[in-house]
């Protein structure tokens, strides 16, 4: 009896052994994981992938896969890669494309009086009116040299018939009191845009296609 247990014992060892084998081979492997290393610096995109970060004296922005530097007085720009950060701005306050967006006096003033109070009869950066604002930017920008109120500066130009004959530097007036008399001018930009000193938020950008400007517009005009 214990030789044939012994015999039955000696056949079982190549068997456990042939488990003992599977269950090594049957053990999980380490799975091979690749470390993501953390982004640095991450940046919002906005203009076809294009990022930008300001600087106060320069800006710079990194397209995919090709650093660039903007370039400090980009006069008429070919691509935009050689843009300022102001161009990127009022490109997009304008809808325009950033290689539009030229006139480096023109919104170098509108960038240096944005947000400055409405204050009536004033005319200076503590405040001033709408009037005065658009007879500074005209003597400063295109040195054209305009006095008077939103009235007189109404009687003083050439009157547009058409909005679509419309272009940049010419007045923009509006009659928003009662009694339908001319109350409000600004100065047009481009597509239907344009700077004023508003009552409610000081000197800002505004779309004549805003119901509020389409109901009270009452024409334009170009200092000849």
């Amino acid at each position: 009896m214990l030789r044939r247990t012994g015999k039955w014992m000696f056949r079982m060892l190549p068997a456990g052994a042939l488990m003992l084998g599977s269950c090594a081979m049957l053990k999980k492997q380490p799975q091979q994981t690749t470390a993501q290393k953390p982004v640095e610096n991450q940046q919002m995109e906005f203009i076809d992938g294009i990022a930008v970060t300001r600087d106060p004296k320069t800006s710079s922005h990194t397209g995919k896969n090709r650093p660039t530097r903007l370039r400090e007085n980009p006069g008429h720009v070919n691509s935009i890669e050689e843009a300022r950060w102001w161009q990127f701005k009022y490109a997009q306050l304008l809808d325009l494309p950033v290689e539009n967006v030229v006139n480096e006096k023109l919104f170098g003033f509108i960038e240096e009086w944005w947000g400055v109070p409405y204050r009536m009869g004033g005319s200076t950066k503590s405040g001033i009116d709408c009037s005065n604002f658009v007879n500074t930017l005209m003597s400063a920008v295109y040195q054209i040299n305009l006095v008077g109120n939103s009235v007189q500066l109404f009687n003083q130009v050439s009157r547009l018939a058409k909005r679509a004959e419309l272009q940049s530097g010419d007045l923009v007036f509006f009659a928003i009191n009662r009694k339908k008399r001319i109350s409000h001018v600004g100065i047009y930009l481009y597509n239907d845009r344009f700077v004023h000193a508003s009552s409610s938020n000081g000197v800002m950008i505004s779309d004549l296609r805003e119901p509020y400007w389409v109901r009270y517009y009452a024409g334009a005009g170009r200092i000849n």
